[in-house]
């Protein structure tokens, strides 16, 4: 298999940008604001699928009623904490994220990003990588019916690159990039830096799990395919 068929499918948020914990923050300040008490470890559980399924999953155990309204209150209430924490300098790639798309270009392995965020909190995270979305594929929630742990973003953005999701490499930080992975019928490779284990990474479908980007460059001989 040429390089030039493997392409690389990131997450965004928690696998090449630092944000994971801004984002439990903000999604803690947009419930308080709705008035629902739910603890910062359970929000940080579901970090990293869709921002709709997981609302409504948190609705669901406070028991409080479920309305459109308040879903779409929520999501606006956690884009505005977010980009305001983006814009007070909190939000920073991770360890080689730059290096290692850098490389990626260089060598001429196709990829892409497709993230369950949409564009209004993933715009400051491209600007901060570099990434622009006119000549890179950016798949976002916007754009797909259903996000991870459904497998549409990952199938979008292979769709994009004009590549085979079987020959394709998701990268993801969380168990629901891994099913998401699973259900595209990818290989799903995990990184450590958005707080998942290496266990849990593992047994959601990872089939190798480095520390973050740099990590991920440092051993990037074991997955990318040779010319």
């Amino acid at each position: 298999m040429a390089r030039r068929d493997t392409a690389f499918l990131f997450d965004l948020d928690g696998t090449l940008i630092d944000s994971v914990y801004q984002h439990v923050l903000a999604w803690k300040e947009a419930l308080d604001g709705e008035g629902v008490d739910i603890s910062v470890w359970r929000i940080h559980r579901k970090i990293g699928m869709s921002g709709g399924l997981f609302a409504n999953m948190l609705l669901r155990e406070t028991a409080l009623e479920i309305t459109p309204a308040r879903l779409d209150r929520l999501r606006q209430r956690h884009a505005d904490a977010f980009n305001r924490q983006h814009a007070q300098g909190s939000v920073q790639p991770l360890p080689g994220a730059r290096e290692l798309l850098a490389y990626l270009t260089s060598q001429d392995i196709p990829w892409a990003i497709a993230t369950s965020g949409r564009m209004e909190t993933a715009a400051p995270n491209l600007a901060a990588l570099g990434v622009d979305p006119a000549t890179v594929p950016v798949i976002t929630r916007d754009q797909v019916r259903h996000a991870k742990p459904d497998p549409d973003l990952f199938l979008a953005a292979a769709a994009q690159l004009g590549v085979d999701i079987r020959q394709s490499l998701v990268i993801g930080d969380s168990v629901w990039d891994m099913l998401a992975a699973q259900r595209a019928r990818a290989l799903g490779v995990g990184v450590l830096c958005g707080g998942y284990g290496h266990a849990e990474l593992q047994q959601s479908g990872a089939f190798r799990v480095y520390e973050d980007p740099a990590d991920l460059l440092r051993h990037i001989d074991e997955i990318a395919a040779r010319d």
